[in-house]
């Protein structure tokens, strides 16, 4: 009995102390459209998403996300898992994870994985992402690189605003676009209170119109 109850109470404090050093926080969010790396995935069409986190203080996190997408075919939705690590020295932000997208109701198989870092310091942060693999319907090259730069700001009335300028290369771009192996995409935004409202462009010959998106989300605590 007493056995028992001990393996109880340390039980009771391991549970205390992890909830003390994790937390868990998910995210939901519509907005006008979903553009990745500058290209719509849902035709122009609005999106529905959301998301959950887990994050520790020893700066291991991990997590999901989903959104609707529309690529002409009976792919209906986008799911996203992916871990890394993430913190701070010296002043500077670091964080290094891998991210995998996954199409679960796509007709073919087309998933990929990235690996990711990135590193920041007070409102300016570099980023970059190399494909590790794909599935033989999503690339046959293998071969991208995404480098981008963004910067947020902190404006009137404590609004934010965001810039994003990327860089998408490779072999893979290539196939995915029919264009040229690399191309550029540019990003504005301001957002206040959950509400973003923002201009996109890239210089590919088919999508170099300037778009603009509004969006609202609303992240919590669980």
């Amino acid at each position: 009995m007493k056995k028992t109850a001990s393996l109880l109470a340390l039980a009771c404090l391991s549970i205390t102390s992890f909830n003390s050093l994790a937390e868990v926080s998910a995210n939901v969010a519509a907005s006008s459209n979903y553009y990745w790396r500058g290209v719509t995935q849902t035709d122009d069409g609005a999106a529905l998403s959301g998301g959950m986190d887990y994050s520790s203080e020893s700066g291991f996190y991990a997590g999901t996300w989903m959104s609707n997408v529309d690529f002409g075919d009976q792919t209906s939705y986008e799911m996203d898992l992916y871990a890394g690590f993430s913190g701070e020295t010296q002043g500077f932000g670091y964080d290094v994870g891998y991210l995998y997208y996954a199409y679960p109701d796509a007709p073919g198989s087309s998933n990929f994985g990235e690996l990711y870092g990135s590193i920041s310091w007070q409102w300016l942060s570099v980023k970059a992402s190399y494909l590790t693999h794909a599935q033989k319907d999503s690339s046959t090259e293998e071969d991208m690189l995404y480098l981008e730069l963004n910067a947020s700001l902190n404006i009137l009335n404590d609004s934010e605003l965001a810039l994003h300028i990327g860089r998408s290369s490779g072999d893979t771009i290539k196939e995915w676009t029919g264009e040229d192996d690399s191309y550029m995409d540019y990003r504005v935004s301001v957002s206040k209170d959950g509400f973003t409202l923002g201009l996109i462009k890239t210089d590919l010959n088919t999508n170099d119109d300037v778009k603009a998106f509004v969006s609202y989300g609303v992240n919590f605590t669980l």
